[in-house]
């Protein structure tokens, strides 16, 4: 559950808790938790919108711990698909 939610954080970044919920089909809170504390996910601000809510993003340690210059390194959809399909 925790790399799901980190997957669909790194993608979809910066990301509210309820769009990773919806996307996950689960409530993604005490993942997000162990991740924050983890610090693989930090909170980037709060979106401007009633009731301001957090928005998340990954960290340096996140880049570190999956051996990423940059989140440009991540593999993109098509070639996640691609190496799916491949198994």
């Amino acid at each position: 559950a925790a790399m799901e939610t980190l997957a669909v954080i790194a993608y979809k970044q910066p990301v509210l808790k309820s769009e990773v919920d919806r996307f996950r089909g689960v409530d993604s809170g005490s993942s997000l938790k162990g991740l924050l504390e983890r610090k693989l996910v930090r909170i980037m601000g709060r979106k401007d919108v009633p009731g301001r809510p957090i928005m998340y993003g990954t960290t340096k340690k996140f880049l570190e711990v999956f051996n990423l210059k940059d989140l440009s390194e991540l593999p993109t959809l098509k070639e996640l698909k691609d190496l799916h399909e491949g198994t």
